[in-house]
Formats: C-alpha cells, sequence, structure tokens
C-alpha cells in the first residue's frame, strides 16, 4: 500500500509540476526569481507527502540522529499541513468558479478527486509521523508567509476567470484556511495518541 502511495503521488507530484509549467514560464518573465518558489502550491505539497512516505517505506534501523529527526519532522509537518490546506482549496476554487459558470472539464473532476485524495491521505498517515506541535506550527507560518506572497505579488494559482472579482473573499478565505489546515493537523496528530492508548 506504501509503494502504491508513493508511486501516485511521484507521478502527482511530476504532473502538478508540468501543470503549473505556464504560470511558472510567466512567474519567471514577469516577477523576480525568488518568487518562484510560491507559486506551485498544489505539487509542492504533494512533493512533501511523497518524500515522508519515504521515512515509512525505509525506516532508519537504531536512534536517528537529532538532525535527521528535525529534518523529517520538518518534512512531515509540511507534508500534512500543506495537503491539508491545498487539497481543500483547489476543490474550493473549481467548484466555487463552477457555481459562477465556469464549464467544468474531465481535467476538473480528475482535479477534484486528486485533491481531496491529498487532504484525506495526510490526515490519515499523520498517525504514523513523528512531528510535534511546534514542526506543525512552523509548517503553518510558511503558508501564511506563502498566502502573504500569493496576494501581494499576485502570484497565486491562477484562477478561473469567473473568479477574478472575487479576490478578496479568496484572500480572506486562503489566509483562513492555513490555521483551519493547522487546527486540523494538531486534531488529528492528538487523535493518534488516544488511538495508540
Amino acid at each position: 500500500m506504501l509503494w502504491l502511495l508513493f508511486l501516485v503521488n511521484a507521478a502527482g507530484t511530476f504532473y502538478g509540476y508540468i501543470w503549473y509549467g505556464n504560470q511558472l514560464q510567466y512567474t519567471v518573465d514577469n516577477h523576480p526569481l525568488w518568487q518562484l518558489v510560491f507559486v506551485p502550491d498544489s505539487p509542492t505539497a504533494s512533493l512533501f507527502f511523497t518524500l515522508s512516505l519515504l521515512y515509512l517505506l525505509f525506516p532508519r534501523k537504531g536512534t536517528p540522529s537529532k538532525a535527521f529527526t528535525a529534518v523529517r519532522m520538518g518534512i512531515e509537518a509540511l507534508a500534512v499541513v500543506t495537503s491539508v490546506k491545498y487539497g481543500i482549496w483547489a476543490v474550493a476554487m473549481i467548484v466555487g468558479g463552477a457555481m459562477q459558470g465556469d464549464t467544468l472539464e474531465w481535467q476538473h473532476y480528475m482535479l477534484i478527486a486528486s485533491h481531496l485524495g491529498m487532504a484525506f491521505e495526510a490526515l490519515l498517515y499523520v498517525r504514523f509521523m513523528v512531528f510535534h506541535r511546534l514542526a506543525a506550527l512552523l509548517a503553518t507560518m510558511w503558508l501564511l508567509l506563502n498566502d502573504t506572497i500569493d496576494y501581494t505579488y499576485m502570484v497565486f494559482p491562477w484562477l478561473p476567470s469567473e473568479l477574478e472579482d472575487d479576490l478578496l473573499a479568496i484572500a480572506v478565505f486562503t489566509f483562513g484556511l492555513s490555521i483551519a489546515s493547522y487546527l486540523g493537523t494538531l486534531t488529528a496528530w492528538r487523535a493518534k495518541d488516544r488511538i495508540a492508548r
């Protein structure tokens, strides 16, 4: 099961960066290069989750070093918090665009299914991860920084044209969803302790 998840997430990550290809090129042509890292939100979240699966597939023998543990906690916290946030965000934008008249094609339904899967798998597998509250908080601070860059410099993921006049509401929703993702991650993280008992 872990290998299947790894392959699916790795393929989804690769496809996600291709999906963002035009926006990445537009960013290179029209924005400072440092903003590039803030553009491909969902595939980067998927990348973190894919890397997290490697820790489960290849468990370290013996007592890991503090540096190894710190890196693992950072990656796993980012994997869960960002996957929950962008999994829900993408679905909300697709559905919101459709409610205002955007025509949905097969790719939209594929994106809805894959992004819901991102959020679901992150909350399902959080019980196997080693990060703690502080790591989740730091991951959320990254999300809030990303949100700030997105809506200050206009490098947020391209939206359906039907939603372009709702940008302020979308920005507020995006910031709120970052906080909600943190709270959802903490709830799932605490639940694993109750299950363990």
